[in-house]
């Protein structure tokens, strides 16, 4: 089944499990059927919330796949700079310029996942039971104040940075090789935004530790 938001903008997914589809593994789906339609090179932009699975196998694949912002108009402008005819993020928000107007239409995208699925013949659970298994956190929300979340995420950059690989280009994503964690600003709201992936829950523990052992130094403890 499918399911919109109030404004049809992001898309939802259960499979015939009853499993519920997160918005990065749709988003994959579109960029693999992309590739198979009009072969290697294609881009993908996606967001820094978004599992390591999506870029491993879109690249796998012969895609090249770009890390961005979260907030659907930054993707959009991306796409453009970049020529990408797919972006999304892990919220549900897709955009789609391959044979259509790459905007964020969520009654489109679920036209275009049934006919991917149609296409395939294979269910929407067994694709995406193909894919690469990591363990991820739900997103984590931290009330601060506006002030505080613009220095405590600077603040994790800079030390993170200092003893991990890290992607900047929203936050901090530190890469672990074996997982990664997400500190970033809520583009909209006083919240610093968390999220944890690894390849086992153990790890997954793990990694987090390390992030809620840095907050506690600002008094903030991790929900």
């Amino acid at each position: 089944g499918v399911a919109f938001d109030g404004d049809a903008d992001r898309l939802g997914a259960v499979d015939e499990k009853g499993q519920i589809v997160r918005g990065d593994l749709l988003l994959l789906l579109f960029g693999l059927d992309l590739l198979d339609r009009k072969g290697k090179g294609q881009k993908l932009v996606f967001d820094v919330k978004c599992s390591q699975a999506l870029p491993e196998v879109f690249e796998e694949r012969g895609g090249e796949a770009i890390m961005w912002k979260t907030g659907h108009s930054l993707q959009k402008v991306k796409m453009k700079e970049t020529g990408a005819l797919l972006a999304g993020e892990l919220s549900g928000h897709i955009m789609v310029a391959d044979e259509y107007y790459g905007f964020d239409d969520a009654l489109y995208n679920a036209c275009r996942l049934i006919w991917i699925l149609s296409c395939s013949q294979r269910s929407l659970g067994v694709r995406v039971d193909d894919f690469p298994v990591y363990v991820s956190s739900a997103e984590i929300r931290i009330d601060v104040t506006e002030d505080q979340k613009w220095e405590i995420v600077a603040a994790a950059v800079e030390y993170f940075r200092s003893h991990y690989d890290v992607i900047d280009v929203d936050g901090v994503r530190v890469l672990f090789g074996d997982g990664w964690a997400l500190l970033r600003t809520s583009n909209t709201q006083p919240v610093i935004v968390a999220r944890f992936e690894a390849r086992t829950k153990e790890r997954l523990e793990e990694i987090r530790t390390i992030v809620s052992d840095w907050l506690a130094g600002y008094g903030i403890d991790l929900p």
